[in-house]
């Protein structure tokens, strides 16, 4: 009997800690989603900042040009 009652627990341990562990795998699979996503974000947005620099920097350059011819 006390064989049965020490294999059930292990059984059940054994149980618990792969769900637990599961737990912790889907949360890192999150929180690595986020990460990637702000990434992403962080990219877009210093895409669209050089682009708006280089917009204003070629229209100050077409400004002097004008004014020097």
């Amino acid at each position: 009997m006390t064989l049965i009652l020490k294999a059930f627990g292990l059984v059940t341990a054994l149980i618990l800690l792969v769900i637990a562990m599961l737990g912790n795998l889907i949360a890192l699979g999150g929180f690595l989603l986020v990460a990637i996503k702000v990434a992403i974000l962080a990219i877009f947005l210093a895409v669209v900042v050089m682009i708006v620099f280089s917009i204003l920097r070629d229209r100050s350059r077409r400004r002097h040009e004008a004014e020097e011819i």
